[in-house]
Formats: structure tokens, C-alpha cells, sequence
């Protein structure tokens, strides 16, 4: 009999703090969850086990792993959980927001096998010739050409107006996709996170746009082209079409840029308001490394992601779970799970975190994006040593969701500083309403 993990026993799956139980599933889709996610996870390891059965929308069924040693194994298994959603999506309604988030896609995340390797191998040649302190002075570049927007008034919404714009831009410049076209692309991406049906289809069609048009010029010029990551997809040995370049590049600018911002938002917000980490902002003792592991551990930005569909039936941890239904890793459950905390629970200098993922679709980018959030953080600091939440009696309001770990809005105050001088001039400018993304 193929079962979803059912509770122990002596134990009554209930309404617990965060945790809100709808037809014997946790619904990861509820406000309640994402108030409090690690209460709910504490819950459901104590009541399920390792093996969570969840909701990720209603109706759309699937099993949480909250387990550390459980999620390695699965990770590194993908031929027992392949990460290709082809079966399970043809019952999801089109309308459905998972269906939307977790569909196949032609790219290095939603494929298996010799597809996913063909893929990732792309991805990681074409970001491999990255001079990091070039991305650096990239940083530092937009980080400045943000803060002039803000600094004179002493007031920020650091999300809309710094964390994600800053992500963004970064991406894009590396990438080399053409300021008007990143406008656009930005703007598309706000509109998807808004809702708007026809923002997707238009993000996709600019980005095939100035691939097609790299292509062609790739043709008359050869090697006189600029050499980026665009150029170097579109010629790799992987020999991708022109779709394929436009799925590896729309990964590279959402999910490879969203979860940087918010690890670099919810950094600040614990630098700002945790006792360990808030007392040295001012005296410079504090460590950004060491509060970005924080996060890395604690509020991870994808908290449950990595999902995979089994192509049949598969016991493991004396649970048999459905084939074609999503198995969903908890990096945040797991890398809190108690199982693996060392004594004392001190974490510092200890990266064994699965914020990366792990197994054969640990995040490629790992060493780009933590030189992103590291340099992001700091300028931000120099500038704002004194930085604080604006309302700190009402706290924040985490975006609801099943996958991420986001605040909606991180509205601080500090005191207000003179523009910085501009190393460099700014290559792109995002429009007002672009930048405001989310708000």
C-alpha cells in the first residue's frame, strides 16, 4: 500500500504555532506559516517524522522533507528523484501559482539525466570565466548609484529600493544584456511577482529577442563580439538553440537573482534587530559572514525548493512516497535539524548548510552570489553603520509562500549622509516604478 507519511503515534496533528493542518496536510501556502515557518517545522518533525505530507497550494499535494540526513540522501539520488516535472504537471490546472513556479522548463533545474547535465554544463562554463573582483567593482558600482537614491533622506525601503534592483543589475551587466532590454526585463519581472498574466510571455520574448540578435551578430563579427555570459552560451559546445539560451539566461535573472536579495534584506534585518549581531553595527566588531551564515541556516531564502518526482514508488525512511507527486527539500527544516546541531548549538565557521542545494544541482553560482551579498551588505553598512527598522514595534511582514523566506517590505531609518561620489558612471537605470518592485 503506497501511503503519504502518516503521524506518530500518541501524536494529533493540529493547529500548532504556525503550523495550520487542512485535511491532514500542512498548508505551506498560509499566512500562518509564513509568520512562524520554524515553529511549524518543529511541529511537524515532532507529529510526522522526517517526511512531512504538505499542501503546496490546495490541491496541489506533495511531501516536505524536514530531515538533514534524509534530504542528502534524496539529493543525491536523482535517479530514485529525478527534478523532471513533466507527469506531475499534466493534472495541475494552468492557473495554479505551483504549477506556474515548478513546471518543466528546458533548463538546468527542472530536467534529469543526460538533458540536466548538458545544461548545467553550459551554465557552469559560461559563468566560470568571471573575474570576481570584476564582479566586485560591479557591486560597488550599482550599490553606490543606489544608495545617491536614498542616502540624503535618511529613510529606505531597502527591498524595492536596494536589495533586489542591486541583484538585478549586477546579473545583468554580467550576462551583458543591453541597459534598454534589462529595463524591460526588470520591469517584466515586477509584473510577474504582481500577478500580471501576459509579464511572462514578455519577458521570455525580450530575452529570445537579444539572444537571436547576439546570434546574428555573433555571425558577421566572430570573435570581435564582446565576450559574456550571453556570447558564451550561445556558443558552447552544448550547441543550444535559441530557446535553451533563453531558459539558462530567465534562470540566471529570476531565481538567480531573487534569492540573493532576499538573503541580503534578511541579513540586515537580523544585523539590525538579534542582540549578537545589532551590538556591533556601530563599533565595527560584527561579522557580515557570520550573520549571512545565520541566514544561510535560519532564514534561508528558498526554504523549501529542490524538488523532485519520483517515476515510481519509493520507500525510504519506512515511507512509501507516491510517484510523479513533488518531493520538496526543507533547506531551512533540515539545516535547523537537531539531529545535526553541534553542542552548544554554536554554528560559527560551520557551512554545512544546504542553502546551495546539493548533489548534482547544487547552485552553480555560489561563489558569484556570496560575493554579491557580502559586497552589498557592506557598502550598505559603510554608509549606514547606524541603520535600523523604522517601526520596530510592529516588526515586518514575511511574503507568504511555500518556497521562499522574503519580507514583503524592510522599511529602516538612518542618519542621513551626503551622495557618494561615483566611481564609475552608471550603466543602467532602472525606471522608478521598476525599481519599486514588490512594494
Amino acid at each position: 500500500m503506497i501511503a503519504v507519511p502518516a503521524p506518530q503515534p500518541g501524536v494529533s496533528p493540529a493547529v500548532g504555532s504556525g503550523m495550520v493542518v487542512v485535511r491532514g496536510r500542512v498548508a505551506l501556502y498560509s499566512q500562518e506559516f509564513a509568520d512562524d515557518p520554524h515553529a511549524a517545522y518543529r511541529d511537524m518533525r515532532k507529529i510526522y517524522g522526517p517526511l512531512v505530507p504538505v499542501w503546496l497550494e490546495p490541491e496541489v499535494p506533495a511531501t516536505l522533507v524536514v530531515g538533514y540526513r534524509t534530504a542528502l540522501q534524496i539529493l543525491n539520488d536523482p535517479d530514485r528523484f529525478p527534478a523532471d516535472p513533466q507527469i506531475w504537471e499534466r493534472d495541475i490546472p494552468d492557473e495554479c501559482p505551483a504549477k506556474a513556479m515548478l513546471r518543466c522548463r528546458r533548463n538546468a533545474v527542472r530536467t534529469a539525466g543526460a538533458e540536466h547535465a548538458r545544461y548545467r554544463r553550459a551554465i557552469v562554463d559560461a559563468l566560470a570565466p568571471l573575474d570576481l573582483y570584476a564582479v566586485e567593482a560591479a557591486v560597488d558600482q550599482v550599490a553606490e548609484q543606489l544608495i545617491n537614491a536614498f542616502c540624503e533622506s535618511g529613510i529606505a525601503e531597502l527591498r524595492g529600493q536596494y536589495a533586489a534592483p542591486l541583484t538585478f543589475q549586477v546579473m545583468s551587466q554580467l550576462l551583458g544584456l543591453p541597459p534598454v532590454e534589462a529595463e524591460q526585463a526588470w520591469a517584466d519581472m515586477a509584473a510577474i511577482l504582481d500577478g500580471v498574466a501576459e509579464a511572462g510571455p514578455r519577458f521570455a520574448a525580450g530575452l529570445y529577442q537579444v539572444v537571436t540578435a547576439t546570434r546574428a551578430a555573433l555571425k558577421t563579427s566572430g570573435t570581435a563580439m564582446r565576450n559574456n555570459v550571453i556570447t558564451r552560451l550561445i556558443t558552447h559546445p552544448a550547441d543550444l538553440d535559441d530557446r535553451e539560451v533563453v531558459e539558462q539566461l530567465a534562470l540566471l535573472l529570476g531565481p538567480g537573482t531573487e534569492p540573493a536579495a532576499n538573503v541580503i534584506t534578511n541579513t540586515v534585518l537580523l544585523m539590525m534587530t538579534d542582540p549578537r549581531f545589532a551590538g556591533g553595527m556601530l563599533d565595527g566588531s560584527l561579522s557580515i559572514r557570520d550573520a549571512i551564515d545565520e541566514v544561510l541556516y535560519s532564514d534561508t531564502p528558498l526554504m523549501n525548493f529542490c524538488m523532485s518526482y519520483p517515476r515510481q514508488a519509493q520507500l525510504i525512511e519506512g515511507v512509501w512516497l507516491p510517484a510523479h507527486q513533488p518531493v520538496v527539500i526543507s533547506m531551512a527544516a533540515a539545516n535547523n535539524d537537531p539531529a545535526i546541531l553541534p553542542v552548544g548549538g554554536d554554528r560559527s565557521g560551520n557551512r554545512a548548510h544546504l542553502s546551495w542545494g546539493g548533489g548534482p544541482h547544487e547552485c552553480p553560482a555560489q561563489s558569484l552570489a556570496e560575493i554579491m551579498i557580502h559586497r552589498a551588505i557592506g557598502q550598505l553598512l559603510d554608509v549606514a553603520p547606524d541603520i535600523a527598522l523604522a517601526d520596530p514595534h510592529h516588526g515586518v511582514r514575511w511574503r507568504p509562500g511555500a518556497f521562499h523566506r522574503a519580507v514583503a517590505e524592510l522599511h529602516v531609518v538612518f542618519a542621513a549622509c551626503p551622495p557618494l561620489r561615483l566611481a564609475m558612471p552608471p550603466q543602467l537605470q532602472l525606471s522608478t516604478s521598476a525599481r519599486e518592485m514588490n512594494r
